[in-house]
């Protein structure tokens, strides 16, 4: 199994980034991937890194029943957020189970 990690706050909320049509949800490779990135963002400040589990993924596949969820692997060597890879739910999936 591959490690990927989200940002979760202490509440048990995932970190999203809200845009027109959907929720954009940033992926990490590593932990200190995801702590470089939070270190430059402020808004994730509040957010640390949580290991994403098969489990896991069913509830950030469902942050807003309206809106579809987009899961984002960020660029290892990037800040910001925009430079990734998009992945669908199946994809990540795929990815967790180690296939």
């Amino acid at each position: 199994m591959s490690n990927i990690y989200g940002m979760q706050r202490a509440n048990g909320d995932w970190f999203a980034i809200e845009e027109k049509l959907s929720f954009r949800v940033p992926l990490f490779s590593s932990h200190s991937d995801a702590m470089r990135v939070r270190a430059c963002n402020l808004e994730m400040l509040l957010f640390k890194p949580a290991l994403i589990e098969e489990r896991t993924l069913k509830d950030l596949a469902q942050i807003e029943d309206e809106r579809p969820v987009n899961f984002w692997l960020v660029d290892e060597a990037s800040t910001n957020m925009k430079r990734g890879a998009r992945l669908q739910h199946e994809q990540l999936a795929l990815i967790l189970r180690g296939a």
